[in-house]
C-alpha cells in the first residue's frame, strides 16, 4: 500500500481552482496532510484556458489581462512559494470560496477577504504577481508537464513517469482517515495496479 511502507510517499498533483473535480481531489489530499498523512507533495499549477487556445494563437500566459480566471491560481503559487506555512488552509479556502460560496476568485477584491481570513497579507500577494514571477512560474509548471507527461488537466496525479487524470465523486468532508484512504486507492492504481486504464460509470448516483 502507498502509505504503509514507512516511508513518505513522494507525488505531484495539479490544479485549477475552478474545477470540480479538482476541488474533490484536493479536499481529500489537504484534509489528509492535515490530518497527519505523511506524504510528499508537489502542487502544479494548471491552466485550463491553455489547452483551449487555439493553434498559431498567444499562449494565455502572454496576455493574463484576457484571463482573469488565472488570477485565484497566481495567488495560491505566491502562497505556495512565498507563505507556504499557509499554502494548505489558503488552498482549501480558495477551492471553497469558488464551489462552496460562489465568489468569483477572478477578482482581487473578491480573494483578498479569503486570504485575510488565512492569515495572508493580500497586498504582500498582489505586489508579487504584479512583480511578473508568478506568472512565469505558472508558464513553466504548465509547459513543462504537458511536455514531460502529456498532462491535459486537473487534477493530475504524477509519480516518477507515470502520470493519471483522476475524477472522484465526493470530498472528504474533514474526515482525514477518508482522505487518506481515498488519495491512497489512486496512488495504489498508479503505482501498484497501473493496468486499469480507464473505469467509468455509465450514470452517476445522485
Amino acid at each position: 500500500m502507498a502509505v504503509d511502507t514507512g516511508m513518505s510517499t513522494a507525488f505531484a498533483v495539479t490544479w485549477d481552482y475552478r474545477c470540480p473535480f479538482a476541488r474533490n481531489a484536493h479536499d481529500h489530499l489537504v484534509t489528509a496532510l492535515q490530518g497527519g498523512a505523511d506524504w510528499d507533495v508537489t502542487f502544479l499549477a494548471f491552466s485550463l484556458d491553455q489547452p483551449h487556445v487555439d493553434e498559431g494563437e498567444p499562449p494565455v500566459f502572454d496576455r493574463p489581462d484576457e484571463f482573469p480566471g488565472m488570477l485565484g491560481n497566481l495567488a495560491g503559487i505566491v502562497v505556495r512559494d512565498r507563505f507556504p506555512e499557509q499554502f494548505l488552509t489558503v488552498h482549501k479556502a480558495l477551492f471553497d470560496a469558488r464551489h462552496d460560496q460562489a465568489i468569483d476568485i477572478r477578482q482581487r477584491d473578491a480573494i483578498a477577504p479569503v486570504l485575510e481570513a488565512n492569515g495572508v497579507d493580500p497586498a504582500a500577494v498582489w505586489k508579487e504577481i504584479d512583480d511578473g514571477w508568478p506568472i512565469e512560474t505558472h508558464r513553466k509548471e504548465h509547459e513543462g508537464w504537458v511536455v514531460s507527461h502529456e498532462v491535459f488537466g486537473v487534477p493530475t496525479f504524477i509519480i516518477g513517469d507515470d502520470a493519471v487524470f483522476v475524477r472522484l465523486m465526493d470530498r472528504a468532508e474533514g474526515d482525514a482517515q477518508r482522505g487518506r484512504t481515498t488519495i491512497t486507492r489512486v496512488l495504489d492504481l498508479l503505482t501498484v495496479w497501473p493496468n486499469l486504464n480507464e473505469f467509468k460509470h455509465t450514470t452517476v448516483p445522485n
